[in-house]
């Protein structure tokens, strides 16, 4: 046997044995990669400031930390807490309140009933109430989980940040791309990456405050239920709603009418009309000019479509994950269609 083809072999064998040996930590290395692709520019700027990459490194893991997973370890900590301390008798006296208002609304809501009518006659309360006693336990567990991940990806981070300069010089070395296809495909998954990681935050962050001011004001924990919000926004389409619409119908089964009116139009008028569609574009339009300074034109609707597909496929993370696969694909089209018609010319 000829000796490259006995180090092929070995490499072969040992890449397979890495695998198995690092199998459970590879969404972790991936999710932990890619927020390092997300905030490179500000990692550079703090590495310029300190003079520094271990520094820059290091501040720039404690920012991600105090801006992105310690609200997520508050949220899920106290989360669990509240569910575990849950009163069955205000789950089934809620979800009746719910049940009631929409098979006999007011008269200005009469619109809805031709389409909730027969769903919510066919609820059975027990049910609903005991499947939500059992999700409280559900999501101890997977809290206790999501929070031992969490705190790996802070640490990955770090050293994705502080060896990431020689990492991208080792794989350019390996995969023999020319600079400027290299530089295509980076480019265009930092860019992609840097937009989705900072709306998601400006997102969380604006919202999660207005909802938290709000049910403050009605003698909730703003803190705690404003950073339930601001993950929930995150979620396409639905967003808010399972956080407002829950509050609404609880007030309501405590007879608290205007209450349950307040929140109600408080998060549709103020959060979801003057927040999220006119506010939000230009906090992210900002951050595009100044932060990212980026000139790659991204098809909001394709990234729309990625966040779904991504939280369909893996969960909270796919929020990250879709847009990046996504980009990263459209990237190697680019790099086809240059290569394509660098050789026809």
């Amino acid at each position: 046997m000829k000796p490259q083809y006995f180090l092929l072999l070995l490499f072969a064998s040992s890449m397979y044995w890495m695998y198995l040996l690092y199998k459970p930590f590879l969404l972790t290395f991936l999710i932990a990669a890619l927020l390092a692709i997300s905030t490179a520019k500000v990692q550079a700027y703090f590495t310029i400031l300190t003079k520094s990459r271990l520094l820059g490194a290091i501040i720039n893991t404690f920012l991600l930390a105090v801006l992105f997973f310690v609200p997520l370890g508050y949220f899920l900590t106290n989360l669990t807490l509240e569910l575990n301390h849950l009163d069955p008798t205000i789950i089934s006296k809620t979800i009746h309140t719910a049940k009631a208002f929409l098979i006999q609304p007011p008269q200005y809501l009469t619109f809805i009933k031709p389409y909730v009518g027969d769903i919510v006659s066919h609820i059975q309360l027990n049910n609903m109430a005991s499947r939500a006693l059992s999700l409280a336990g559900a999501v101890g567990v997977y809290s206790a989980g999501f929070l031992k991940n969490t705190f790996l990806i802070i640490i990955f981070y770090f050293f994705a940040q502080y060896y990431g300069e020689a990492i991208v010089k080792f794989t350019k070395k390996i995969i023999k791309f020319s600079d400027n296809e290299s530089g295509l495909i980076i480019y265009e998954l930092s860019s992609v990456m840097s937009t989705v990681f900072y709306s998601i935050l400006a997102t969380a962050i604006l919202e999660g405050a207005l909802f938290g001011i709000a049910v403050t004001y009605l003698g909730y924990n703003g803190l705690l239920y404003g950073i339930m919000y601001g993950f929930t926004s995150l979620i396409p389409v639905v967003g808010g709603v399972v956080m407002w619409l829950p509050f609404a119908f609880y007030e309501l089964s405590l007879g608290h009418m205007n209450e349950a009116i307040f929140i109600s139009v408080y998060s549709i008028i103020v959060i979801s009309i003057i927040a999220d569609t006119f506010i939000k574009p230009i906090i992210i339009k900002e951050i595009n000019t100044r932060l990212i300074k980026s000139n790659v034109e991204l098809n909001e609707l394709i990234i729309f479509f990625a966040i779904i597909a991504g939280l369909a496929s893996f969960g909270f993370w796919g929020m990250i994950l879709g847009p990046a696969i996504t980009s990263f694909f459209l990237a190697l089209i680019k790099l086809i269609e240059v290569k394509s018609n660098s050789i026809i010319e």
